[in-house]
């Protein structure tokens, strides 16, 4: 495999970074709105001062909590007691391929070596209650991974999640979290976590210290670990597995999606096997993900709209009248609708739809859907 490109981009400063941090923890902004905050009001800072007026203006009903600057150090203190760092995207440490990602998140939280982050990177993923074949099959194809040349990526886990990192320690290995770096979870895989920093791979989570991992936390992860990789793997997945998220979210990002093969009787392959009635790849061994990898070459294309070179002064996008917002607002409703369609509908200038939908996201009044659509919460 070919030495991937050297990482590239421009660190914050200081003021910078505490400035982004608390964006990010304020309430109501996910990478969406935060990089439509920086693509409207230029920095950081500025976004910050405006937050409470934009949602006011789109129907709160109460202040929106902004963090202050004294939580965003002390969140910052934390992370250096523990040996972790903070990582924004555009910066030179951010994983390229994440960032090449629709919506990526904004900040990282970052323990261990941050290099493995621009390397080839593969997800291999599986049930929690993994059969003991699918736990032998993970670790021989995360091991296999390892020695072409790819990072293994995963969310620490039970079941072939732990096979995985476990396989992969000597080549590379990144967990992904579900909360905060400071709230392992499942407990049992600690040590495992410890040893993942210890061996040269790294732990990364988006969630703020002190964040204690719930289920709907995990499909973000989810969406992490997705980001991070060329192509994921599931090796075992019953109907209703969260692995299946993992691969509905890698293919809606345009990466590869792999799946074993298992028995019809056996309720753990249930997921992987319509995964390949669905056209994922089959994979029996470790050739069968390296050969279509390889083209890839550990290089995604970057797709511009959040730089962390935040300029001095940004053309403000075009103002909402009442009346435009009250049209968008009415034309929105519970059933997801394409942003271009709203723009079609309403004869709104797109920067009116863009500003109103900033709005209303800050008030949480609105809900961001896949494939870029939006619907109005009651």
């Amino acid at each position: 495999m070919s030495k991937p490109d050297a990482p590239t981009g421009i660190r914050l400063g200081p003021e910078q970074r505490l400035a982004w941090l608390r964006l990010i923890r304020s309430e109501n902004v996910g990478p969406v709105t935060f990089r439509a905050l920086i693509n409207r009001f230029g920095s950081a800072q500025a976004a910050l001062e405006a937050l409470p007026s934009l949602a006011q203006r789109g129907g709160s009903t109460r202040s929106v909590r902004v963090a202050s600057a004294e939580a965003a150090e002390a969140e910052m203190a934390q992370a250096e007691r523990l040996g972790a760092r903070f990582v924004c995207v555009g910066e030179p440490d951010y994983p390229a391929a994440l960032r090449a990602a629709d919506a990526p998140p904004p900040v990282l939280a970052i323990m261990g070596d941050a290099s493995v982050l621009n390397r080839p990177t593969v997800a291999v993923v599986g049930a929690r209650n993994a059969s003991l074949a699918g736990i032998k099959f993970a670790r021989h194809i995360a091991a296999e991974l390892g020695r072409a040349g790819f990072v293994v990526v995963s969310g620490v886990a039970r079941g072939i999640d732990a096979a995985a990192h476990d396989a992969s320690l000597e080549t590379g290995t990144i967990g992904v979290f579900a909360g905060g770096l400071d709230r392992p979870y499942p407990r049992e895989n600690r040590p495992l976590m410890r040893r993942i920093v210890d061996d040269g791979g790294c732990l990364v989570s988006e969630m703020p210290f002190g964040w204690e991992p719930r289920a709907i936390d995990f499909p973000r992860r989810n969406r992490v670990v997705a980001g991070l990789s060329l192509g994921l793997l599931v090796v075992e997945a019953a109907s209703r597995s969260g692995s299946l998220i993992s691969a509905r979210l890698a293919a809606e990002m345009g990466r590869l999606v792999f799946a074993v093969p298992g028995s019809p009787l056996d309720p753990r392959a249930g997921g992987t096997n319509q995964l390949l009635k669905d056209g994922s790849l089959l994979v029996t061994e470790a050739s069968d993900m390296i050969e279509a990898l390889r083209p890839m070459d550990g290089r995604l294309e970057h797709r511009p709209g959040l730089e962390v070179e935040e300029p001095e002064e940004v053309a403000m996008a075009a103002t909402a009248t009442d009346d435009e917002r009250e049209g968008i607002i009415e034309a929105l409703g519970p059933t997801p609708v394409a942003i271009d369609d709203l723009i079609e509908h309403t004869g709104a200038a797109p920067g009116a739809v863009h500003l109103t939908l900033l709005e209303l996201d800050l008030a949480g009044r609105l809900e961001r859907h896949s494939g870029g659509r939006v619907s109005l919460l009651f």
